[in-house]
């Protein structure tokens, strides 16, 4: 059964950002928010390279190096999208509507989530093309 790519790279995206998700707990006690995301997200990133170039995109192949340069840039943006839309979230949007409770979790899930299309287009298109 061949599985479409799209939906390989939703897989290992869902692995990647567990793997995000998680860590980011873990930094979290000994580091600010804003810091552990930001390790959070190296932690995903490290995780979805591998998987994307070995079962996603098939691009065992190509230049090591120029993938991981690309990756990077991909992820750059990706970044900051996550940790725009969390802090947003976490600062002015839950607080307007009175939401306390896991408000930082909320919001990371959300940061998250939100730049998997647009990686997905960045990684088919330029990291491993």
């Amino acid at each position: 059964m061949v599985i479409p790519q799209f939906l390989r790279f939703l897989v290992a995206g869902g692995i990647a950002a567990a793997a995000n998700y998680g860590s980011r707990f873990v930094f979290s006690i000994w580091l600010s928010y804003s810091v552990a995301i930001v390790l959070a997200y190296l932690v995903g990133m490290i995780v979805a390279f591998a998987l994307m170039r070995h079962h996603v995109f098939d691009a065992k192949a190509g230049d090591l190096r120029a993938q991981v340069a690309k990756f990077v840039v991909v992820n750059v943006f990706a970044v900051l999208q996550t940790l725009a839309i969390s802090l947003v979230l976490v600062h002015w949007v839950f607080p307007a509507f009175g939401v306390v409770n896991h408000a930082e979790a909320i919001a990371h899930l959300v940061g998250v989530l939100v730049p998997a299309v647009t990686s997905y287009f960045g990684h088919r298109m330029l990291t491993f093309k």
